[in-house]
């Protein structure tokens, strides 16, 4: 669905992922025909290549956190900018089972989609995940946020 979105639009879309790993790419060029609309994707692991590679400012992730709305909407804003692409998707979170916090638990994951005529953020926890499940489903949340947001359909 999301790729004839895309190419309905005549977009490409780019991926920033952090947590995901590249899961995201993967399923987005796991279709036949794929070429069409995917432009390509960074894994953004560290906050290092965040910066060096999504110009995420450093003082936005000493503010606020890698794995916050800001960082998450910038990561979406620099992929879109380093590839041209019309859609950015960007996945930051924690995995786990270790680096949760009172504030952040693991399970917690911030997604942003940014498009020519809109964007939407939005952090959800998956607690008791597990690590491969919790990439799994985020994976798939990207995309239906995608999706969603692209349709004009409501972002939960």
């Amino acid at each position: 669905m999301l790729g004839r979105q895309l190419k309905g639009r005549g977009w490409r879309v780019a991926v920033a992922e952090s947590c995901t790993g590249g899961l995201i790419a993967k399923r987005l060029t796991d279709l036949p025909g794929s070429s069409a609309y995917v432009e390509g994707g960074v894994v953004s692991y560290s906050n290092a290549m965040k910066a060096r590679l999504l110009n995420v400012p450093d003082a936005l992730i000493a503010a606020h956190g890698a794995v916050s709305e800001p960082v998450a909407e910038s990561m979406a804003e620099g992929i879109r900018a380093r590839s041209s692409a019309e859609v950015g998707i960007a996945v930051t979170g924690i995995a786990g089972p270790d680096g949760g916090t009172r504030d952040k638990p693991v399970g917690t994951v911030v997604f942003a989609v940014v498009t020519p005529e809109s964007r939407a953020v939005r952090t959800k926890t998956y607690p008791n995940f597990g690590r491969e499940l919790l990439r799994d489903v985020a994976s798939h949340a990207a995309l239906d946020m995608a999706r969603r947001l692209i349709g004009g359909l409501r972002v939960p």
